[in-house]
């Protein structure tokens, strides 16, 4: 894969970044249009115009979307461990139920 330079634009700051290819080439194009609302939003909510003060609260904001979001993750990994250990003991218990019942089966024969 040939690596590329595209330009990128935020708060409208110009940036050259390398890229991989194609795909990575809209990925940046997805994070570039987020950062830049991002910082949109802050600027706006801030009432600032120091672009380092807001990329910082931007990157603060976005820091916190992660960690919230990385909570929930944790949260349903749990929820499925439990759901997959309820499963599990289902199974047994099916299978046991199963095998008691073929173990009668054949002694009434």
């Amino acid at each position: 894969m040939i690596d590329k330079i595209i330009e990128i634009e935020i708060f409208d700051q110009k940036y050259r970044i390398r890229v991989k290819g194609e795909e990575d080439e809209q990925y940046i194009s997805h994070l570039t249009s987020y950062v830049d609302q991002k910082m949109r939003e802050v600027a706006v909510k801030s009432k600032s115009a120091d672009s380092t003060k807001i990329a910082v609260l931007a990157a603060l904001n976005i820091a916190d979307e992660f960690f919230l979001n990385q909570k929930k993750l944790d949260k349903l990994n749990e929820v499925i461990g439990n759901m997959e250990s309820e499963i599990e003991g289902l199974e047994e218990n099916l299978f046991k139920d199963e095998n008691t019942y073929k173990s009668v089966g054949e002694a009434n024969k």
